[in-house]
């Protein structure tokens, strides 16, 4: 068998020493040391690593690169973010929401990712985030897979119709049904939108993520009723809890307690340590809360966590690049999972884990026979990719090169009676 494109000297993963990967068309279809195969393209990796693609499970594509429109967010809060969005929303038009979007997605792409989930607003009538993102959706299929979450920004029982637009959207084609409990105005209110948010799910057989508790109110209790919803419903791994910052403020007696809920409902979790970080936090004096949901005590009960960008230069966060190496380096450091182990799982939240959280598991991972979407890092472990925030330098989607980055280059000035021939990172390293 020919192949077109045969990647040789590859570090995996999973796997001890180096192997070639092969791929024909967009398939994978051998791994093995020293394939005797002929290939169109052959590439010497010299042990570099090769993963599945980064997989962003959080984002708002609708909103991204729109920092400082109409006004910046002076006191870095979510609920500031939230009134500034409501303004700059009415601006809308597909043209705007589309260009964006696809310009941060070439972003992401460029830093290895090839999957990503994006809330799309829905709590406006024309519905224009929702049909921007699902317009995008389709453009960018053959090289990118990305999922539209109908989420209502203001609150599912927020104004009389968004109920109704939300039912509407999904009609319209969105994956997944979001909500946002604790910015509903009644705790009665915030438990019967999670509830709806599951009946809605269910009838039209779609996955289920919800902004939960991002929140540093203690007595923000509605990732209790997403489990309580889960383990009634069965849908378990098709429901993300996104965010739950308030469970980082949860006296331990009833996070405990929590804890074997969430362990039964086998629901997945979406951190974007970046911005809760940032976001929360901001009435504290001293001390001051981390305001990120209790990452490392999930996966050391066995639950699968992601981690998500969240923003790129919005009205809540007014950096961001799309890389989530500059994620999971966050995570490494504000969850305290300085562990070699900790940090290998920190890298597996924005792989492996968020595959799950996107319920993609069937076509991710490198395996002979899956889709030949995968990336070279420039370096030799999950590791040493995150501690230098490693290049991506090339990413291969359904089989093709769609990105290829040449690594920067270090030269040192004559004077320094260095000689001049460059020293790349890898050989400093």
């Amino acid at each position: 068998m020919d192949a077109t494109l045969l990647l040789r000297g590859a570090q995996l993963i999973d796997r001890e020493g180096l192997v070639d990967i092969a791929i024909a068309d967009d398939r994978i279809v051998a791994i093995a040391p020293d394939l005797r195969m002929v290939a169109v393209t052959e590439w010497d990796l010299g042990g570099q690593l090769v993963s599945a693609p980064f997989v962003e499970s959080h984002i708002h594509l609708d909103s991204a690169l729109t920092a400082g429109e109409p006004r910046w967010n002076r006191s870095g809060t979510l609920f500031e973010g939230i009134e500034i969005w409501r303004d700059r929303k009415q601006q809308l038009t597909m043209a705007d929401v589309k260009n964006r979007a696809v310009q941060a997605l070439k972003q992401q792409a460029s830093y290895g990712v090839l999957y990503v989930r994006s809330h799309a607003d829905v709590s406006e009538r024309s519905l224009t985030a929702l049909k921007g993102l699902l317009e995008v959706r389709e453009a960018v299929k053959d090289w990118m897979t990305l999922q539209v979450v109908a989420f209502p920004q203001d609150g599912l029982y927020g104004s009389e119709k968004n109920e109704a637009l939300m039912e509407e959207a999904l009609k319209l084609g969105a994956d997944v049904v979001g909500g946002i409990p604790h910015y509903e105005m009644t705790r009665e209110d915030g438990v019967r939108s999670v509830e709806k948010i599951f009946e809605l799910a269910q009838r039209y057989d779609r996955l289920i993520d919800v902004h939960c508790d991002e929140i540093d109110d203690p007595q923000s209790r509605f990732l209790e009723v997403m489990a309580a919803c889960s383990i009634r419903s069965g849908m378990k791994h098709r429901v993300t809890a996104s965010h739950t910052t308030a469970f980082g403020s949860y006296d331990d007696a009833y996070a405990l307690k929590l804890m074997g809920f969430l362990k039964r409902s086998h629901i997945n979790f979406t951190a974007n340590p970046l911005i809760n970080i940032t976001l929360q936090g901001r009435t504290d004096t001293y001390p001051k809360r981390r305001g990120v949901t209790r990452v490392k005590e999930l996966w050391q009960n066995g639950l699968n966590v992601s981690l998500g960008h969240d923003c790129i230069q919005d009205p809540w966060y007014s950096l961001g690049t799309g890389n989530l190496l500059a994620v999971a380096e966050m995570a490494v450091h504000v969850c305290q999972m300085t562990g070699m182990e900790e940090i290998e799982a920190c890298f597996e939240m924005v792989t492996a884990g968020g595959a799950k959280t996107l319920n993609v598991t069937d076509e991710y991972g490198i395996e002979v026979g899956k889709p030949a979407n995968l990336i070279v890092l420039d370096a030799q472990s999950p590791y040493e990719a995150i501690l230098k925030r490693a290049t991506v330098k090339a990413v291969i989607s359904r089989g093709q090169v769609l990105v290829e980055t040449i690594p920067p280059v270090v030269r040192w000035a004559n004077q320094m009676g260095q000689s001049k021939e460059p020293v790349t990172r890898a050989e400093r390293s």
